[in-house]
């Protein structure tokens, strides 16, 4: 799965969390398997932690620098990400 694919993916994943609260709780007890269940790539033993954005708090995650960027992927992460909704928090 491409990074595009990833964040459509993550986008569908959210918007079910939204309108589903049995899948959000359980998303939220248990990330690792739901999304492997939603078909995403989870190595064993990776620790992933759910926050919910509220009216009072939201949360910055800083994603892990990759080892490399070819300039057309350095150009875009500047420039704010492309506009392919979630993109930005998909890198």
């Amino acid at each position: 799965m491409d990074r595009k694919e990833k964040c459509k993916a993550m986008g569908k994943l959210i918007a079910k969390a939204w309108a589903d609260a049995e899948f959000k709780a359980k998303l939220t007890a248990d990330p690792a398997s739901v999304l492997r269940a939603e078909g995403f790539a989870i190595p064993e033993g990776m620790r992933i932690d759910v926050f919910e954005n509220t009216d009072e708090r939201i949360h910055l995650v800083i994603p892990k620098r990759p080892d490399e960027l070819s300039d057309e992927e350095l150009d875009i992460a500047a420039a704010g990400g492309q506009n392919d909704g979630f993109s930005w928090c998909c890198y």
